[in-house]
């Protein structure tokens, strides 16, 4: 699956990853492509390669929704 983060941040500071089905994605220029994973967990490792702070999106990515 392929997966996106969000380049701009929530109120919190997270960057919410999101899988490419994801009715929340972001629009293009607000995204960030994150690769092909197995799982959500491991796009939000990658993510935090470019973040301090990421996490998954409560709709799509709910098992690596933590905040």
């Amino acid at each position: 699956m392929r997966f996106y983060a969000n380049k701009n941040a929530q109120s919190n500071g997270d960057h919410e990853v999101h899988r490419s089905t994801c009715n929340w994605l972001p629009d293009a220029e607000n995204r960030l492509y994150l690769g092909d994973f197995l799982t959500s967990q491991d796009a939000v490792r990658e993510a935090k390669q470019y973040y301090d702070r990421a996490d998954g999106c409560a709709y799509c990515c709910p098992e690596s929704h933590t905040s």
